[in-house]
C-alpha cells in the first residue's frame, strides 16, 4: 500500500508542477499584454497632448501675414504625429487608417482643426496620424516648391525623397498642382499636390476618401467662421469619419 502511495505521488507531482507552470506562464503573458497596452495608451495620450500644445501655443500670435487663429483642442484628441516613411510603410502593408497633412502654422489648417477634432471623437475614431508639412519657420519639409519664371513652373526646392512615392499612392484623391500668374492665368505644374489641410481615409492601402474640410464660402483663411461655414465643415468631416472603419471602429 505504501509503495502504491509513493508511486502515485511520483506521478502526481510532475503533473501538478506542470499545471502550475502553465498557469504561471499564462498569467505572465496576460500581465505582459496588459503592460504593453498601458504603454501604448500612455504613448497615445502623450502624443495627443503634444498635438494640442503645438496648435494652441501660437494662439493669437502676430505674424507678417496676420494673427494666428485661436483654437482649443481636446486633451483626448485623436491626432498622433508620425513620419512620411511611416505612412508609406502602412500603405504598403495595406493597413486601414486616417492621416492628416497640415501644420500648426497653416491658417487654413487652423480654421478646420477644431471641427476635425470634435467630429472624429464623436465618431469614435481611435487615431488620426499627422504629418507636419512645414518646419517651425514655415519652410517646406515635405512637398516640392515651384515658382513661375517666364510663364513656366520652375522648381525652387525639391521635396522630401519620399514625396513622389506619396503622390503615387494618394494620387486618386489629389488635385493637380497649379500656380496663378500676374494675369490671373492658371499654370499647370505637371504633378499632383497634397494641399494643406488634407485628411485622407486609407482602406487596405488604398486612398478612398479625402477632404480639406474647407467651405467654399470661406474665401479668407483668417475669416470669421460663420454658422454656415461650420456646418459645412461638420458635414465634410462626418462623411469622412462616419462608417469608414472596420467593425471595431479602429483606424
Amino acid at each position: 500500500m505504501r509503495q502504491k502511495i509513493i508511486v502515485l505521488l511520483l506521478i502526481l507531482i510532475p503533473v501538478l508542477t506542470l499545471t502550475a507552470c502553465s498557469f504561471g506562464g499564462k498569467e505572465e503573458k496576460e500581465t505582459s499584454k496588459t503592460n504593453e497596452e498601458e504603454k501604448e495608451t500612455a504613448k497615445t495620450k502623450e502624443k495627443a497632448l503634444a498635438f494640442k500644445e503645438d496648435y494652441e501655443k501660437i494662439n493669437n500670435v502676430e505674424t507678417p501675414s496676420g494673427v494666428h487663429r485661436s483654437v482649443t483642442l481636446s486633451e483626448d484628441n485623436r491626432f498622433m504625429e508620425t513620419t512620411v516613411l511611416d505612412i508609406i510603410k502602412r500603405i504598403e502593408n495595406k493597413e486601414t487608417f486616417y492621416v492628416y497633412f497640415g501644420s500648426n502654422l497653416c491658417p487654413w489648417c487652423r480654421s478646420v482643426i477644431e471641427t476635425a477634432d470634435k467630429v472624429s471623437r464623436n465618431n469614435d475614431i481611435e487615431r488620426i496620424y499627422y504629418v507636419d508639412i512645414w518646419d517651425e519657420q514655415g519652410n517646406e519639409i515635405l512637398r516640392d516648391k515651384y515658382t513661375l519664371e517666364n510663364g513656366k513652373a520652375t522648381v525652387v526646392n525639391e521635396g522630401a525623397p519620399e514625396y513622389k512615392k506619396l503622390l503615387e499612392y494618394l494620387g486618386s484623391q489629389l488635385d493637380d498642382y497649379t500656380l496663378t500668374d500676374s494675369n490671373n492665368k492658371t499654370i499647370m505644374v505637371g504633378e499632383k499636390r497634397i494641399y494643406a489641410p488634407t485628411y485622407f481615409y486609407i482602406e487596405k492601402g488604398k486612398a478612398v476618401k479625402s477632404t480639406t474640410g474647407i467651405s467654399p464660402k470661406q474665401t479668407n483663411s483668417r475669416a470669421e467662421l460663420t454658422e454656415e461655414i461650420l456646418k459645412y465643415q461638420e458635414e465634410e468631416f462626418s462623411k469622412l469619419f462616419k462608417n469608414s472603419c472596420d467593425v471595431d471602429r479602429k483606424c
